[in-house]
């Protein structure tokens, strides 16, 4: 079975074939480096990371370019109000992002473009459309893209032709479905951009920040791509935006695949700052949640249904790292003697993985054919019935789905001093929960543990430990 993918611009599943065999060239749109990233944002990168990492457990050479926009109307106003240079501000908010990708143990893109970077390739790609005739200019000294002169503008984002308000035009980088109007390629210079500012054909100014991701794609990846990624908030304006662009630019296709990601909700409710449910990964780390816990969250709700966050959900999801973490744990301490492999096993719950994961990345299915094994391999365990053999093809297994999930070796995130008695005493605890076969008492306090960062190893010889 091949990998299937829904396409937002055909809205169906369509089979995945990328451009050239075995490659797969992938834009996936990143921060807007004014402030911290909040974890609706992380939804959407953590997606586009559990695509990369199936991808390329599926053996493609993904080449991932991730950019970030570093000149914008949000950049340049924070700027102006914390009265510090443009670049002052974003070198702090890149900083920060790359540490939080770390953090969550995100794979590093091939290329994080800067938008500033690339000032004179946007001004060769708007040439090229107003020598097309795709643009006016105005007084101002702004260009504009004329929606009107491309046929097929509204096809991604479904918008219907008669709606669209002719000869209406709008210099924000961001607006409302409602007002698809022309939208700017460059803004000519005003004294609230301070000393933000280049030379252009049409006079000092900055790009807009649609024309920033074409240029920064097209230069990375080429005029013809196989994956666009990013939220469905980007779908309209800006994807729309920069799909008719980037076409009537360079007359190529541009992308084959949009995939999107769903909205994230913090208890049913849209985030909001006024609501007093507004989190970064930073607010949630402050408040002792292991970052393997968040990322598990972030990836185990299919990625076009809403995510509801809440504090049960991670909790749930530091359970389910655990779990996987002390069976993988089990595994290598094993040293039963069983004559029984685990081949028929492996095979079954790697077929059933993929054929979930090609599925549009059926996640759910996914871990439903981990954890399948998890239970039979701890109950061959504990009968002493598996082999050394099959207990170390379990181990290649494990280490293989980890590659997609990205959490065995997280680090919590959290700076905790534990003192050897207190751990000693609370496996104690323990072994009295299990010895009165008291099993929910034994597993909080093995789930307590495990989220400090201790590991448990139950051995014949008794329960040994190590922090992690």
């Amino acid at each position: 079975m091949s990998i299937r993918f829904y396409n937002t611009i055909t809205r169906q599943k369509e089979a995945f074939q990328p451009l050239e065999t075995g490659k797969v060239k992938m834009y996936t749109c990143g921060p807007t480096v004014y402030d911290y990233a909040h974890i609706g944002n992380y939804r959407t990168f953590i997606f586009e990371d559990l695509l990369r990492r199936y991808l390329e457990f599926r053996g493609f050479d993904v080449n991932q370019a991730m950019n970030l926009t570093d000149v914008d109307d949000n950049t340049i106003r924070r700027s102006r109000e914390r009265d510090i240079s443009l670049t002052e501000l974003t070198d702090e908010f890149k900083a920060a992002f790359h540490a939080d990708l770390k953090t969550l143990n995100m794979q590093a893109a091939q290329n994080y473009p800067e938008a500033t970077n690339f000032i004179p390739q946007m001004i060769n790609m708007i040439s090229d459309l107003e020598t097309k005739g795709y643009t006016y200019t105005t007084p101002d000294g702004s260009v504009f893209f004329n929606i009107g002169k491309y046929e097929q503008y509204g096809k991604l984002a479904n918008l219907n032709p008669d709606e669209m308000l002719s000869g209406g035009r709008v210099a924000d980088d961001s607006y409302e479905k409602e007002g698809a109007r022309d939208f700017a390629l460059w803004k000519g210079y005003k004294a609230e951009d301070g000393d933000v500012q280049w030379e252009s054909p049409w006079g000092k100014g900055r790009p807009g920040w649609h024309i920033e991701c074409s240029v920064m794609s097209t230069e990375l990846l080429g005029p013809h791509f196989d994956i666009h990624c990013g939220g469905v908030d980007n779908i309209f304006p800006h994807h729309e935006n920069e799909l008719a662009q980037s076409v009537c630019a360079t007359g190529a296709d541009f992308v084959n695949y949009w995939l999107h990601s769903e909205y994230l909700l913090v208890d049913n409710k849209k985030m909001s700052k006024s609501l007093n449910n507004f989190y970064t990964l930073r607010d949630l780390l402050d408040q002792d949640y292991p970052a393997e816990a968040i990322r598990w969250m972030l990836i185990t709700t299919h990625y076009r249904q809403k995510l509801n966050f809440s504090v049960s959900r991670l909790e749930e999801a530091q359970k389910a790292v655990n779990r996987l973490r002390e069976f993988y744990s089990k595994l290598k301490a094993y040293d039963g003697s069983g004559e029984e492999d685990a081949e028929d096993q492996i095979r079954v719950a790697d077929e059933q993985f993929t054929s979930a994961m090609d599925d549009d990345l059926n996640i759910s299915g996914g871990l439903a054919a981990i954890f399948e094994l998890v239970r039979w391999g701890n109950r061959s365990m504990v009968e002493g019935r598996l082999s050394a053999t099959g207990a170390n093809d379990l181990i290649i297994l494990i280490r293989k789905f980890d590659h997609v999930l990205g959490v065995l070796d997280m680090e919590s995130g959290l700076n905790v001093e534990i003192d050897a008695d207190f751990i000693e005493s609370k496996i104690a605890d323990r072994n009295e929960a299990r010895a009165n076969k008291d099993f929910t008492t034994s597993d909080a306090i093995r789930d307590e543990l495990v989220a400090l960062g201790v590991e448990l190893i139950d051995t014949p010889e008794g329960t040994k430990w190590k922090m992690k």
